[in-house]
């Protein structure tokens, strides 16, 4: 049985204690036997260190006061990419030993974890930049503290057999590092160099590989051409193009059927993104965490001018660091291959638009072949390699958000006629999870049955559960077409196999006719074990109460676009009381039509004429809206044909974008709302309508007036800030009432309309200002990205 520290040593022989240690959480593939190593023979133990299935164990013997120590520093003085989850010990026989060693890893059941892919670390950045380095210019150059670990494993324990690096014999100087424990290479499974590993290779569409001197160069010229190129990653293919090229941009907009929707940017470093957006110290350490997201920051007025057709009509850019060595040395190849890493904190000229290798929506690319195969309508080349990629990984998406208090004024702008805001700190939330930081556990306030949790229709994911740890899986995709749907069922079967986790029960949304619903009735049928369907805007708000702990009750507020409710409605603005595995429906958003049913989510004019017809305005709805199905929609309203009513506060937003004249017909999903608050941001603050609300008797939120008021205003920027300004002071009156209502405290945020800044820091700062504590999706994405691990909360409380 585990023993506290203090007794874990056996009565002394001969002045010598022995301890039996096991260490759990992510402790493979991240330099944790090295670590352990080095700390024993500093401290004087003698035993030995391996990995299992379990984690890390450790047989220690010496002076108490050493092995007290080196407890004490398992947790204290562990690796940067290391998380030690659990320290427990035994009591060990005191034996001979000669010295400290580290042995064979050990199979069996797992109960370990393993580490994301983490970005190139400085040292090993250092080496490709160092011309008499032997790993000068090297692309594949990681060690034990970065590079791929996730995307390149097969199974567990985190070895190189069980890697895509089985293929490539270490020579003999790598086989030292490798070998010797004081290297930061020992045992860094991907480690490789020019004589040993991974090469490159440039082909032409056509399947033909190119003929080059320097594959950096040639790739460095294509781009500078004009043309796009499909650059395999870590995770998968990125399309690229240079960023200042206004027709490279257009073609590729062109070629992937992506005609609006924002690119992300590449830059080679944080001094070179201040000629295009905005960028705060907690920004800055995002960009350039080990995980590297993308982030999404604040545009300058230039941005657009420079980068043109990247981000239109956005408020905010999407920027991202290296984190291949392949992108760096791209960069110093622009920069004119300097020594050293001194450039990188100089502005480089060179941008480049690094966009996911998933055409027509469908999954990443991650296999050569494949990349000839499904780019070959999209890119002119391909730089390519031969080390595979074992699971597909898109890049994070992320933002900072500022967490706002009540102040005085002096230190933030005002948001409304009441009390100024101030920020007190910034904290990261997902858009997007993915590379960096799958398959990382969420850590759950109770432990229960291993669940599958199956997520819903848009960006699906997957989460797996053991004990009290949650994995939620890496951004699927919309479950739209074939080749996302066999990802799903191929990342759920990955999860199981790499974790070794044989699910109890299998989690999904209410609507049964989802795919993954469908899938997972077939799961659980085929191995006899029950499912449970939830409600999906429950499991929005269970999702924020699994990564915070929250027992229950709850007020939960839960915005987005659509989610079936348990009366068959379209549901998108709930209040919702929430305790564990069920739910009560306080209240919702009022009411309105959908016409033409779903294609209303594309076509933001439809739910203004919507708006106009509930307001006894329909008459106006040829005249705004010069569509060719304008008298139609208005027919099917006044006949209540094919328009279902919604509570959506997605809808809502369309419906303001609209009255607006901001967008008619949206691009792509929550264009809308994202052209909305971009233009909300750029007008400032104004005062909120004191009568743009109605609280009904029935609990519903009415917000008549003030789309009332939005048809009558011109300048679309105004009625941007007041949309925004009016509807978070609706939501905390509501919210308010609710509170006093139930008696409760705790309101959690959930769904997709909480990725707007603005209507979230507003609502926030006005519920807090009432004395309640408010909690937001932080480890997980507030949209349907998070659903899975709602779901999985719900089925662990469910017995």
């Amino acid at each position: 049985m585990p023993q506290r520290p203090a007794e874990i040593m056996q009565v002394p022989v001969d002045g010598q204690a022995a301890a039996r240690i096991r260490v759990r959480g992510i402790v493979q593939g991240v330099g944790f036997r090295p670590f352990v190593y080095r700390l024993a023979i500093e401290l004087g133990l003698s035993g030995w260190v391996r990995n299992d299935a379990d984690g890390v164990e450790i047989e220690a013997q010496g002076g108490e006061a050493a092995l007290a120590a080196l407890l004490r520093g398992l947790k204290s003085e562990a690796p940067d990419l290391a998380r030690v989850d659990e320290v427990s010990t035994m009591l060990a026989k005191v034996r001979p030993h000669h010295g400290f060693a580290i042995l064979e890893s050990r199979a069996g059941h797992a109960h370990t974890g393993i580490a994301p892919d983490a970005a190139i670390c400085p040292v090993c950045l250092a080496e490709i930049f160092d011309p008499a380095n032997r790993r000068y210019r090297y692309p594949f150059t990681n060690c034990i503290h970065c590079g791929p670990r996730y995307t390149i494993t097969r199974r567990l324990p985190y070895d190189r057999p069980n890697t895509s690096m089985a293929k490539f014999a270490l020579c003999p100087d790598c086989r030292r590092e490798y070998d010797a424990p004081l290297d930061r290479r020992f045992h860094a499974q991907p480690n490789a160099c020019p004589a040993c590993g991974p090469r490159l290779a440039l082909v032409e569409a056509g399947g033909q590989a190119m003929a080059a001197d320097d594959l950096i160069a040639a790739t460095l010229e294509r781009l500078h051409a004009g043309q796009i190129l499909a650059i395999k990653g870590l995770g998968g293919f990125h399309l690229m193009c240079d960023a200042r090229n206004r027709e490279a941009v257009a073609r590729l907009r062109r070629r992937k059927q992506r005609e609006e929707k924002p690119f992300a940017v590449m830059l080679a470093g944080v001094a070179s993104v201040a000629q295009f957006a905005v960028c705060s110290d907690a920004e800055r350490r995002l960009l350039e965490a080990r995980e590297r997201p993308i982030v999404l920051l604040q545009k300058r007025a230039e941005c657009d001018m420079a980068l043109p057709g990247v981000a239109p009509g956005m408020g905010e850019l999407g920027v991202l660091l290296p984190y291949a060595p392949l992108h760096y040395l791209l960069f110093h190849e622009a920069a004119g291959r300097p020594d050293g890493t001194a450039w990188l904190e100089t502005p480089q000229e060179l941008a480049l638009v690094c966009t996911s290798a998933n055409p027509g929506g469908e999954p990443l690319v991650t296999g050569n072949d494949e990349a000839l195969q499904r780019l070959a309508s999209i890119a002119d080349v391909f730089l390519m390699h031969d080390r595979d990629i074992l699971v597909r990984c898109d890049d994070s998406v992320m933002r900072v958000n500022q967490e706002w208090g009540m102040g005085n004024g002096q230190c933030g702008k005002p948001i409304t006629s009441g009390p100024s805001l101030i920020t007190h700190h910034t904290s990261p939330s997902f858009i997007r999870r993915a590379r960096g930081y799958t398959p990382c556990a969420i850590k759950l306030a109770k432990a229960g049955r291993s669940v599958l949790a199956v997520g819903g229709w848009f960006k699906n994911t997957v989460c797996l559960t053991r004990g009290d740890e949650a994995f939620l899986s890496q951004h699927i995709g919309d479950l739209d077409n074939a080749s996302t749907c066999r990802s799903l069922e191929e990342t759920a079967q990955h999860l199981m196999n790499v974790l070794e986790i044989e699910p109890e029960i299998v989690a999904h949304d209410f609507h049964p006719d989802f795919f993954s619903s469908r899938f997972a009735a077939d799961f659980a049928r085929q191995r006899g074990i029950p499912v449970l369907d939830v409600q999906h805007h429950h499991a929005h708000i269970a999702a924020v109460m699994a990564e915070h702990g929250l027992a229950g009750p709850v007020l939960g507020l839960a915005l987005d676009g659509v989610g079936l409710g348990r009366d068959g409605k379209a549901w998108g603005g709930e209040l919702l009381r929430v305790d564990g595995a069920s739910f009560e429906r306080l209240g919702h958003l009022a009411g309105l039509a959908l016409p033409g049913g779903d294609s209303t989510a594309r076509e933001p004019w439809r739910m203004a004429a919507s708006a106009l017809h509930a307001l006894g305005r329909g008459g106006e709805i040829e005249r705004r809206f010069a569509h060719s199905g304008a008298t139609a929609v208005r027919q099917m309203l006044e006949k209540n044909l094919n328009s279902p009513a919604t509570s959506s506060c997605g809808r809502l937003f369309d419906a303001a974008a609209g009255l607006l004249g901001v967008r008619e017909v949206a691009a792509f999903e929550g264009q809308a709302a994202m052209l909305l608050e971009g233009l909300a941001e750029r007008h400032g603050p104004v005062v909120a309508l004191d009568n743009g609300f109605r609280i009904e008797a029935d609990g519903s939120l009415n917000l008549l007036p003030l789309l009332a008021a939005l048809s009558e205003i011109r300048d679309a920027g105004q009625g941007a800030a007041l949309f925004h300004a009016t509807l978070a002071k609706a939501l905390a009156a509501w919210v308010e009432d609710a509170l006093e209502t139930t008696g409760l405290n705790q309101v959690a945020f959930g769904g997709g309309c909480f990725l707007n800044r603005l209507l979230s820091a507003d609502l926030v700062a006005r519920l807090e200002a009432l004395g309640a504590k408010v909690y937001q999706a932080r480890q997980a994405p507030p949209n349907d990205g998070g659903l899975s691990l709602g779901q999985a909360w719900i089925a662990i409380n469910s017995l």
